[in-house]
């Protein structure tokens, strides 16, 4: 059974160039509450810590180095369907690949740098919202 939640991230890339604004509002505007949200920054260790799964890829260096070059906003999102609603909002990976209008097409400047993260699965939000916020944090 879907979960009415799912967690996100504002990447380093969004914060610098200003787009919290703009980001936040499209989700507002497609029905997602948010029910936690903070400007934070991960350290090194948060990083290798968060995408462990893709410690054997070779961008994986790359990438922990991206997450921790400036903050990020970490959000909990609340909807029916949040997972799959979220991810389509979000687009493609790759911005080339993305539809019009989602934010990896509007904000992201390519498959690395690409703006915004979304939990790929129930379990997965779930696991990702624990670690950025306490439930003390979650309203």
């Amino acid at each position: 059974m879907a979960t009415n939640r799912t967690f996100t991230m504002l990447k380093p890339d969004s914060v610098e160039k200003g787009h919290i604004g703009a980001i936040l509002e499209k989700i507002n505007a497609s029905g997602f509450r948010i029910v936690a949200m903070k400007l934070t920054q991960m350290t090194k260790s948060d990083a290798e810590t968060f995408y462990e799964i893709h410690k054997e890829r070779p961008f994986f260096g790359e990438l922990v180095e991206y997450m921790t070059r400036g903050p990020i906003v970490a959000a909990i999102l609340e909807k029916e369907n949040a997972v799959e609603d979220f991810r389509t909002l979000i687009g493609a990976t790759n911005p080339a690949d993305a539809a019009e209008g989602t934010i990896r097409k509007l904000y992201a400047a390519s498959i690395g740098e690409n703006a915004v993260h979304g939990s790929d699965s129930d379990e997965n939000a779930a696991i990702e919202g624990a670690f950025h916020f306490s439930g003390r944090e979650m309203f």
